[in-house]
């Protein structure tokens, strides 16, 4: 009978092809179907418009046609070169040809830099600029308030919801339930405008801008306990909006899970031999209720990184959703494979340590 070791190889084996796959099937989906080239040559005519109306304006409209249209030419190519259309020589470069080097680059992790005004000006910075800085930059924006924010939320959910489901059909149940309820019809990004107009604008009790913890963050270490305080300060509103509107659906989830297992048969004769409830609880409900409680708040967190769009332009803090919405709106290839690398790499990590888990848990799974 395979051992939990092989199990745990096997899993590991399976996820990191299924990597690869992701990554090769993101990289022909941009560069096979034409929409990587549509965006590009889109890109490369206006950079040229704007060219060749900068030459017309420097000479005051005294240019000659021809010259203007040899202009325009050479600057076509110049661009067609620089986005990876053409080669040295000026022969197309085929399309499957550019997937693989968009999915070999990306496995590689060796992003390259982005030219777009839009994807660089998410940090700020000017084109062309690194995309793994720009990346480096972003990430721990969204870190600092969504993963942080969704772990508050977690925490919370455990220690509540298991005594919420305990107390099924009592009062605090029902507002647990109706609690969960609205906020779930609530658009987070909705209650963050209310909560800036109100605490930001009129009470002026937090800032109504992200951008100035930027500072902070930048020089921390010079005076820790200012900055540490400073960064609190910012950070508050988005973490109390986001912890209102997700800490019911994940006391609800909990509470659901929970009791599943306190309605089976096995706890009403745990309770009925007039055990301690606090050994009923550890060892015949958290532990049955623990593997798709592990599998939740691994993937939730994982999931967190990818940010949220809206969310982020009302705090004015530009994190990885934003990110993600100018790679794709500029159709910026690259960028958007190394966008797909973080996060389908850290997804299958958090899958990777969930399967070891599950054998921690439940040594079943294992011989399955």
């Amino acid at each position: 009978m395979p051992g939990a070791g092989y199990y745990i190889a096997r899993r590991g084996v399976v996820l990191l092809v299924s990597y690869v796959a992701i990554i090769i099937i993101i990289a022909a989906i941009l560069e096979l179907s034409g929409y990587a080239t549509q965006i590009y040559q889109a890109v490369i005519n206006e950079l040229v418009r704007a060219d060749v109306d900068a030459l017309v304006k420097a000479h005051q409209g005294q240019v000659d046609p021809a010259y203007i249209q040899e202009y325009r030419q050479n600057r076509t190519i110049e661009y067609m070169k620089q986005y990876g259309l053409i080669d040295e020589n000026g022969n197309p470069i085929p399309p499957y040809v550019r997937m693989w080097r968009l999915a070999f680059n990306a496995l590689t992790f060796n992003f390259g830099k982005t030219k777009e005004d839009l994807v660089a000006m998410v940090v700020p910075t000017m084109p062309p600029a690194s995309i793994a800085y720009i990346i480096s930059v972003v990430l721990p924006r969204t870190i600092i308030v969504v993963t942080v924010g969704e772990l508050i939320v977690v925490a919370i959910a455990l220690l509540v919801g298991p005594r919420i489901a305990y107390r099924h059909g009592t009062f605090l149940d029902r507002v647990v339930v109706a609690y969960a309820a609205l906020t779930s019809a609530i658009p987070l990004w909705w209650l963050a405008m209310l909560f800036i107009r109100v605490f930001g604008y009129q009470l002026g009790w937090f800032p109504t801008s992200l951008r100035g913890v930027t500072t902070p963050l930048n020089n921390f270490w010079s005076n820790p306990a200012q900055n540490f305080v400073t960064i609190l300060w910012y950070i508050t509103p988005p973490l109390i909006v986001f912890t209102v509107i997700s800490l019911g659906g994940w006391l609800y989830g909990v509470r659901a899970m929970v009791l599943r297992i306190v309605r089976e048969d096995y706890v009403m004769v745990a309770k009925a031999k007039g055990l301690p409830e606090r050994d009923i609880t550890r060892k015949y409900v958290m532990r049955p209720s623990l593997a798709p409680i592990l599998a939740n708040v691994i993937l939730a967190l994982a999931g967190t990184l990818g940010g949220m769009i809206i969310t982020e332009s009302v705090f004015d803090w530009p994190g990885m959703g934003t990110l993600y919405y100018a790679a794709i709106t500029t159709g910026d290839a690259e960028t958007i494979v190394a966008l797909f690398v973080i996060y389908v790499g850290v997804y299958l990590i958090a899958r990777f340590i969930l399967e070891i888990l599950y054998v921690l848990v439940d040594p079943r799974v294992r011989v399955r």
